[in-house]
């Protein structure tokens, strides 16, 4: 009985977790190229009293084992990297990832991070940055006395310059994009950096080398489906509701078993 207790226990941690997630997710719905995750679980080990294949007696085998599990365990919280949904801004410094990749930014530590976010801003020096002030890598700057800014498809970055009709290029924006994009860590702010389980950056041409492509005066929403996430917190909440009965039912029937010696 005392197992059913620690069981049960499991279950109502592992969907704690659970609604912690859900509630993640939510609370970023208005968050600029965030990706909702999902918890992954795992039950524990079992304790075996008889395995199959087991000789049950004398030319019988038994088919199937006697074995009660200890539980569950939360073992991954996976980022689902579908695409959001293109937000016009009509901001000419907005730009969305129409497909897969990443910006990449250099942090003060000189490090680089790793964005979906492209509501970008201009330093004082005429530099693109982030909101934050991260500097995007490339560094691109423009021009003094710029009077119009456009970012083709393919990333390259365009300026007029006061009455002038010609377009000077002055940069292209990059993305990197990872075999496996589920494994880099997130740091907050819109930003992730990059870990061993995630593969090395490949840098390239938006709209080649499966980069997706540059949407000038557009923002990317968050991918959270509010339907589907309140789903799984209905979901999760029975499951922490009917853990917590499992629980009360232990306690009853010990207090069964206490009662009988009185």
């Amino acid at each position: 009985m005392i197992r059913a207790l620690k069981t049960a226990a499991t279950g109502m941690a592992a969907q704690q977790l659970n609604v912690d997630n859900i509630a993640n997710n939510l609370a970023n719905i208005n968050t600029t190229g965030f990706k909702r995750s999902k918890v992954e679980f795992q039950d524990l080990f079992y304790q075996t009293t008889r395995s199959p294949g087991g000789i049950a007696r004398q030319g019988v085998e038994r088919p199937t084992s006697l074995e009660v599990g200890y539980g569950v365990v939360p073992v991954a919280t996976t980022r689902i990297f579908s695409q959001g949904e293109l937000l016009p801004t009509s901001n000419p410094l907005d730009i969305a990832i129409n497909g897969g990749g990443f910006l990449r930014v250099l942090m003060a530590d000189g490090t680089y991070a790793y964005t979906r976010d492209g509501a970008l801003k201009l330093s004082a020096d005429g530099r693109f940055v982030t909101t934050d002030g991260e500097v995007v890598d490339p560094e691109i700057s423009i021009p003094e006395g710029a009077t119009e800014i456009m970012i083709a498809r393919d990333g390259t970055v365009g300026v007029r310059v006061g009455n002038e009709m010609d377009t000077q290029e002055v940069g292209r924006i990059e993305l990197v994009r990872f075999l496996n994009p589920a494994g880099l860590k997130s740091i907050g702010r819109n930003l992730m950096v990059e870990t061993s389980a995630a593969g090395d950056p490949i840098a390239g041409t938006p709209g080649l080398e499966g980069n997706g492509e540059i949407y000038q005066g557009y923002l990317e929403t968050a991918n959270v489906e509010i339907v589907e996430e309140m789903v799984n917190m209905i979901v999760a909440q029975r499951a922490y509701e009917i853990n917590s009965k499992a629980i009360k039912t232990a306690d009853d029937m010990l207090a069964i078993v206490n009662n009988i010696v009185r």
